[in-house]
């Protein structure tokens, strides 16, 4: 009789469980790419802020303009403010 031990010593059974491994990893690069790239945005965006108050904007338009919550802009004019 075939058991599960058996199975899992077959070279196409460590083949294909190398192939799931290799794909993986490279699903979490490629995720671990795309956050980065959302935050490294949001920092940017973020960064704008003190120069968007010293022109002369509204918190509330600087948001909008940002696609940023009015708390985080919020926030950060307070940060700044110190």
């Amino acid at each position: 009789m075939f058991s599960l031990s058996d199975l899992k010593q077959t070279k196409i059974y460590q083949e294909a469980l190398e192939e799931g491994r290799q794909e993986g990893r490279q699903e979490g690069r490629q995720e671990g790419r795309q956050e980065g790239r959302q935050e490294g945005k949001i920092l940017s965006k973020i960064e704008s802020i003190p120069r968007m108050i010293k022109l002369g904007l509204s918190l509330e338009i600087i948001a909008a303009s940002l696609d940023l919550p009015l708390e985080i802009v919020q926030a950060e004019a307070k940060r700044n403010q110190d």
